[in-house]
């Protein structure tokens, strides 16, 4: 018999009204969690560890605001934590 994987796609939601954002989407699979934004990945969280896109991740300010959500910083502390490694910037799309 063939496993087949348990992934779910859903709308993040505003922190503020609680209404669904439609073109941000959070990926919930079995090895993570993934941030999208329109038709391209942004982030993943993933066995404890935080991947960002290497060309998309600071992509607009729109985009921006939700990857802040789904990573619960301040772009400050993104950057920080990329030039320390803690994040890495890979080829998510």
């Amino acid at each position: 018999m063939k496993t087949i994987k348990k992934i779910s796609v859903r709308n993040m939601t505003s922190k503020n009204s609680g209404r669904e954002i439609p073109n941000q989407f959070l990926i919930q699979t079995p090895d993570g969690l993934y941030f999208q934004s329109y038709n391209t990945m942004i982030a993943a969280k993933v066995n404890g560890k935080r991947y960002l896109d290497k060309t998309s991740w600071d992509y607009s300010v729109t985009t921006g605001k939700y990857r802040n959500q789904f990573l619960n910083e301040v772009k400050k502390d993104t950057e920080r934590k990329i030039v320390s490694g803690e994040y890495e910037l890979v080829n998510l799309n």
